[in-house]
């Protein structure tokens, strides 16, 4: 079992070992939406990839939902296949967010063995997010 202090520092070490295996500029907060952000999680369960809905407007948070919902199709048809889109997603906080995410189960920041397989998805799936994101960004704004 890890401490706090020592957990802390192991995702450190992952998201710097991340930035400098997949040197780039991601997108994830500049996207020009406010409330809207693609986000990496990675933690002792699972690695995500998402578009987060964080609005504290119940409505805007519904009217991009639903804007982001229209375009399920094409997202799962062309980009990810596997997206999950959730109106009311539970964070660990307890704070409700509507989420589009995919997910890879069984994997555990803290075992460094599968850091490479993890970075390698986490790389791929966040640019497949964010192509749809560019594509679709001017329809999602309106």
């Amino acid at each position: 079992m890890y401490s706090r202090e020592e957990s802390k520092k192991v995702r450190q070490e992952f998201w710097t070992s991340f930035g400098k295996n997949y040197p780039r500029k991601w997108l994830l907060y500049n996207t020009r939406i406010k409330d809207l952000a693609l986000k990496f999680t990675f933690t002792r369960r699972i690695a995500e990839v998402s578009i987060d809905l964080d609005a504290s407007d119940e409505i805007m948070r519904q009217y991009y939902f639903e804007k982001l919902q229209s375009l399920q199709n094409i997202l799962k048809g062309e980009f990810l296949p596997d997206a999950v889109f959730a109106e009311e997603y539970e964070l660990e906080s307890g704070k409700i967010i509507s989420r589009i995410y995919v997910t890879l189960k069984g994997v555990n920041i803290h075992n460094k063995k599968q850091w490479p397989e993890v970075q390698e998805w986490l790389a791929e799936k966040m640019s497949a997010l964010e192509a749809f994101f560019v594509e679709y960004r001017d329809f999602i704004e309106q």
